[in-house]
C-alpha cells in the first residue's frame, strides 16, 4: 500500500468515525471467504457498514479525534485481523454478529464503541444485544407519561356510566 492509498484509507475512515457514534470491532481471522462474505450481507442488509481495516490505519484514523471521544481505550483491540462494523443504531451490530454466530464461534467482539462507552471483549456481546436504541428509549418514555392520562380518562368514563346508571335508576323508582 503507498503513502497515499494509506492517507486516502484514513481519511475514509476518519469520514466513518465522524458519521456514526456506535462502532463494534470483530476478529475475522480465521473465517473463509464465503463466511465473510455471508457477514457482509447480512450487514449491508441491516445497514452496517463493514469494513476490514489495518489496524494502524484504524489507529492513526482515531488519534485524529480529541481525547473526549475516548477511542484511546479502542487501542488494546486494534490487534490481528480487525473488521469495523459502523452503524447508527448501537445493539444492531451486537445482535447481528449473535445471530451470525449460531453455526459458530466467529467473528469474535474484541471491542464496542458506544457513544464514548467502551465494552471490551467477547463476553459483553449478550449485554449490547440488550441495548435500547434511542427510539426504543423514547417510545417507552411517552408510553410511561401517556399512561397516567389513559388511566384518568377510563375512570371517569367508568364513572360517568355509573353515575348515569344510578340516575336512570333513580328516575325509575320516581316514577
Amino acid at each position: 500500500m503507498t503513502r497515499e492509498e494509506k492517507a486516502v484509507a484514513i481519511e475514509q475512515l476518519k469520514d466513518k468515525l465522524q458519521d456514526n457514534l456506535y462502532f463494534y470491532v470483530a476478529d475475522t481471522s480465521s473465517m473463509t471467504v464465503a463466511e465473510i462474505s455471508g457477514l457482509r450481507r447480512i450487514c449491508f442488509a441491516q445497514g452496517i457498514d463493514i469494513k476490514v481495516v489495518k489496524n494502524t490505519l484504524a489507529r492513526k484514523a482515531m488519534e485524529s479525534f480529541p481525547e473526549q471521544r475516548n477511542y484511546a481505550e479502542v487501542f488494546p483491540a486494534l490487534k490481528g485481523t480487525s473488521a469495523i462494523l459502523f452503524t447508527q443504531t448501537a445493539n444492531l451490530p451486537a445482535k447481528v454478529l449473535k445471530d451470525f454466530r449460531k453455526d459458530g464461534l466467529k467473528p469474535q467482539l474484541k471491542a464496542a464503541y458506544i457513544e464514548s462507552a467502551i465494552f471490551m471483549g467477547d463476553d459483553q456481546l449478550d449485554a449490547l444485544t440488550k441495548l435500547k436504541s434511542k427510539e426504543e428509549l423514547v417510545g417507552e418514555i411517552i408510553g410511561l407519561l401517556q399512561s397516567p392520562a389513559k388511566n384518568v380518562i377510563s375512570s371517569l368514563k367508568s364513572g360517568g356510566s355509573t353515575i348515569a346508571g344510578l340516575v336512570k335508576a333513580l328516575q325509575e323508582r320516581a316514577a
